[in-house]
């Protein structure tokens, strides 16, 4: 953010990274998580343009008082006006970093015809980012905070003929009361053999005695995101023998995550941790998803921990442990925490609710 690096002293090594990697006069970013992080400021509309060290957030009357009420005492730079504003800015400039993959081709061949050589500018912001501070950090323990408390105060309101719908409306509202600003995605909710479907579309099933409930979830505090998924059994029938010992496997091949994975490692050899386990016990074909992703802004950034992530893990990173398993039309199964790496160790941002299987 801006914030931090005028205000709190962004490195020079990190201020090197955007603008030497990126090789350009000036950064021209009008995506809104982006803006978000170079100015802690959101916006459905805006532009940022970072120019001689210096950070400008060009707003429109819909945004302009919140930013300068928000913005006042911070080292960035705050302009009236739109798009036109925001080219005055960078007139003069031969190259303008974009992000490549976020910027639209109108956009692209607009400021081409305005002159511009254009350079990708997202693989330093991405370097960047991939590396939180220690305020990026408590945001997203705030989140993860929330989102355990709102658990909790769900699980005791479930009831026989609840829909999924209703119990992720009722999840939501929980988070909205203790002070989450949004969901970090849709919430979902899976009852029965729905959860044997990883990204289930929460609908109208009804919750029935016996049924597996699975709930993968998050909220946002300052746009800073947390992802959590807890596995139950609401009663238990007596059925659900090869249920259980499938919940011990995967919840084993989360816990070695946390006691394996180090700063060091790649996302291929952190996966390879969880899929490895789950292999020993003959689950690994059902394990059809990667084991983490990374967690900021958005809800899936870098670091990558799949079988083809090569990313180095560091202090600083910010990503996902859930590893699962998917049976067809029977069951699925994901434990999930929001984790960090410090001092070369995977720490768990969830400390207040289990990972043991639970009967309702």
């Amino acid at each position: 953010m801006c914030r931090i690096w005028y205000n709190m002293g962004m490195s020079d090594e990190i201020k090197h990274k955007i603008f030497g990697e990126t090789g350009a006069d000036a950064l021209f970013v009008e995506t809104d998580f982006l803006r978000r992080y170079l100015t802690g400021f959101y916006s459905t509309d805006g532009y940022v343009v970072l120019k001689d060290g210096a950070c400008y957030f060009v707003a429109d009357p819909r945004y302009y008082e919140a930013a300068e009420k928000q913005l006042s005492g911070s080292s960035v730079t705050l302009v009236a006006g739109s798009y036109p504003q925001a080219l005055e800015l960078v007139r003069g400039c031969k190259t303008l970093g974009v992000p490549y993959p976020l910027t639209d081709l109108s956009r692209a061949k607009a400021l081409k015809d305005e002159g511009f050589e254009l350079k990708d500018c997202m693989p330093a912001l991405k370097a960047a980012m991939e590396n939180k501070t220690e305020e990026e950090i408590a945001l997203i323990q705030r989140a993860c905070e929330i989102a355990e408390d709102a658990l909790l105060l769900l699980l005791p309101q479930l009831k026989e003929g609840m829909t999924e719908s209703g119990a992720a409306a009722l999840l939501e509202y929980e988070m909205r009361k203790l002070g989450a600003s949004g969901v970090s995605f849709d919430t979902i909710v899976a009852f029965g053999a729905n959860s044997s479907v990883p990204h289930h579309e929460t609908g109208n099933s009804r919750l029935r005695s016996g049924d597996i409930v699975l709930i993968d979830f998050g909220c946002k505090v300052e746009g800073y995101c947390s992802d959590c998924t807890r596995t139950f059994l609401f009663g238990d029938d007596g059925k659900h023998g090869e249920f259980k010992k499938a919940y011990a496997e995967v919840l084993k091949a989360h816990e070695l995550v946390k006691e394996r994975v180090t700063a060091g490692m790649t996302g291929r050899e952190a996966d390879e941790v969880a899929r490895g386990s789950l292999r020993a016990a003959g689950l690994d074909k059902y394990f059809t998803h990667s084991l983490g992703h990374g967690i900021g802004l958005q809800i899936h950034e870098y670091p990558v921990l799949s079988p083809r992530g090569e990313e180095v893990l560091q202090d600083g990173m910010v990503f996902s442990d859930e590893p699962g398993v998917y049976l067809a039309g029977k069951y699925g199964i994901r434990i999930e925490d929001s984790c960090y790496m410090k001092n070369g160790k995977v720490v768990s941002f969830m400390k207040k609710t289990e990972r043991d299987l639970i009967i309702l």
